[in-house]
């Protein structure tokens, strides 16, 4: 009996501890709570948006939890037509709250169908916004009201879902592959045209200030030999009136001076043999220091005659 009252009391224990923890819940400071009984919120505590302990009835009652941080969709890349004809791939997201949680679980039930949704939601408002935009418009001018502008129609549609957008952005709007290889090859020709282009010129700037500059080299040369022969020549006819004014003066110390420097450079060490008589006016002053050929004394008159 002892034994069998034992056993009753633990048993009894372990559905108190079993009930005691289907009683309870913790929500975490990132979630939100919905308590559904029998699939239904339940009247009044359906949603706890609280974080920590809470209570609900046992075995009859279930809690859904829901993040209540901001998530993101990631739409998958799609081609859209802007109203210039051009086509882009378009590559975007989107950021989202939770912001009716009961609605959000009875229109989507889970984040992952939410997703789902809100991709399909964005790629149309992508669209709808881009096709009434041109291609300047989208990749340059008007990107951040074009986003606005989505993100505007996301929200009226994402309504019924009990989401509310907080940002849509545009990560890449590119033209096409096949496109963008035309366009990369046409500019590749256009550059190259003009790279052709600015050699040419370059090419003709550089002959012209070559022309210019041997130009200038050729009257350079000529003003400079000009001046340096009328330079030569006053000096020449500076030297030769020195010359004509010196011989004036002493023409017999004149001859002896130009017949030195005509010694000093007929006469030098080499291999030019000259062969001229002593007796040549050229060595006039070998003989007499005046250059005058010597006279012969007079004879005396023998005596007695």
């Amino acid at each position: 009996m002892k034994g069998a009252a034992t056993f009753g009391g633990i048993a009894v224990l372990i559905v108190i501890l079993v009930v005691a923890m289907a009683s309870v819940f913790t929500v975490d400071q990132t979630e939100q709570a919905i308590v559904l009984r029998f699939g239904e919120p339940v009247a009044g505590r359906g949603l706890i948006t609280a974080p920590g302990l809470h209570f609900k009835y046992p075995f009859i009652e279930n809690v859904v939890f829901l993040d209540n941080r901001i998530l993101v969709v990631e739409a998958p890349k799609q081609e859209v037509l802007a109203s210039d004809n051009n086509r882009l791939d378009v590559d975007s997201f989107l950021r989202y709250r939770i912001v009716d949680p009961l609605k959000f679980y009875q229109t989507v039930g889970s984040p992952e169908r939410a997703n789902n949704q809100l991709g399909f939601i964005l790629n149309s408002a992508v669209r709808r916004v881009l096709g009434d935009a041109n291609m300047t418009e989208i990749v340059r001018d008007n990107r951040a009201d074009l986003m606005v502008k989505i993100r505007e129609q996301v929200n009226q549609e994402g309504g019924r879902l009990g989401i509310a957008a907080v940002d849509v952005r545009i990560r890449r709007a590119d033209l096409p592959r096949q496109i963008s290889e035309k366009v990369f090859s046409r500019m590749q020709s256009e550059r190259a045209r003009e790279a052709a282009e600015y050699r040419a010129k370059g090419s003709e700037t550089a002959q012209t200030l070559r022309a210019t500059a041997d130009r200038d080299v050729v009257v350079l040369l000529g003003n400079a030999q000009r001046q340096a022969d009328q330079t030569r020549g006053e000096g020449d006819a500076e030297r030769n009136r020195i010359f004509a004014e010196t011989y004036g003066k002493d023409p017999d110390f004149f001859a002896f001076y130009r017949s030195m420097q005509a010694y000093e450079s007929g006469l030098k060490g080499g291999a030019t043999r000259m062969v001229i008589s002593p007796k040549s006016d050229f060595f006039r002053f070998f003989g007499t220091p005046n250059g005058q050929p010597a006279t012969a004394s007079p004879v005396a008159p023998a005596a007695g005659r």
